[in-house]
């Protein structure tokens, strides 16, 4: 449904796309997982056909995004990352005014919308712009729904919207699924990762690794410990100070470490132990997206 070879695009000097390609398969959730500034809307607005690669070549739906944009726009939805909707119309009018360019109306495919736009329905009479943020999200998913596409694009549909909202957009987006629309979705949060069908893991216009996010989780090269301890702070240190330890991230309440080969949770122990850290817990734990991401990280560092 969507083919990219060998992508490239530039900035002046600064790559934002580097030699990137992929396929996604029809009805496929995938995602785009990176970091701010990782080259994720770039790489959106040239499959949505908004912006034209340097070098290189994609396809969606069979259309080549350069030659065949006409037809591409009429077949996909697109949700940029910044609110674009207009915020002097009401929600109403947003939603009719997008069903009226594509030459459709809000009855014709109500039941793509319908479990979306019932929570913001109360509220069509309000103006766009005085919508809250998970408002303006399912707002925003509504009118790119609207004309019914074969594909959808969400650029970090979710940043900035509180963690009830983003529950809820994701359990849309999985029935949207289920209805047979391929989506491709970017996002900085790694736990939205798991969700995805497949992922692309993102980092500096090139993509990382590309597999089912469970493969991703198996195929983690090391074992992985939480280190706990008062002083957080001095830990990370410490950590980052000892020679057999390979990497130690801060990771929420605890530092995600990997060790080199033959040290031991015990030996971990002592050498913290004589760091004044007579108080710190080494348990092992089971990787998440987010470790395996720093470990590719720290192998291309290396």
């Amino acid at each position: 449904m969507v083919v990219a070879e060998h992508l490239s695009k530039a900035y002046g000097k600064a790559q934002a796309l580097n030699d990137v390609s992929f396929t996604v398969s029809k009805g496929e959730l995938y995602g785009i997982i990176g970091p701010d500034g990782a080259g994720k809307t770039t790489l959106f607005r040239i499959l949505t056909t908004l912006m034209l690669a340097d070098k290189g070549t994609a396809a969606v739906a069979g259309y080549d995004t350069a030659k065949d944009y006409r037809a591409i726009r009429r077949l996909i939805g697109y949700m940029p990352g910044r609110f674009s909707l207009y915020q002097d119309l009401t929600v109403e009018e947003n939603l009719k005014f997008f069903a009226t360019v594509f030459g459709t109306t809000i009855q014709a495919n109500y039941h793509l919308i319908e479990d979306i736009y019932k929570q913001i329905e109360p509220f069509k009479k309000r103006l766009a712009g005085q919508l809250s943020g998970g408002m303006k999200q399912k707002l925003a998913l509504s009118c790119a729904l609207i004309h019914k596409p074969e594909v959808l694009f969400l650029d970090e549909p979710t940043t900035g919207v509180d963690p009830v909202s983003r529950k809820e957009f994701w359990g849309m987006l999985l029935r949207l699924k289920q209805q047979g629309i391929t989506i491709l979705v970017s996002t900085p949060y790694m736990d939205e990762a798991t969700l995805c069908d497949r992922i692309a893991l993102i980092q500096d216009g090139r993509f990382l690794q590309v597999n089912a996010p469970q493969n991703i989780i198996l195929n983690y090269p090391d074992t992985l410990w939480a280190v706990q301890a008062n002083n957080m702070h001095a830990l990370l240190e410490d950590l980052r100070d000892c020679p057999h330890i390979k990497t130690s991230f801060s990771f929420g309440a605890s530092c995600h470490v990997t060790a080199r080969k033959g040290m031991r949770p015990e030996d971990l122990a002592a050498y913290l132990k004589k760091k004044g850290h007579h108080d710190a817990s080494i348990l092992p734990v089971v990787a998440t997206i987010e470790d395996c991401f720093m470990a590719l990280m720290n192998k291309n560092d290396d």
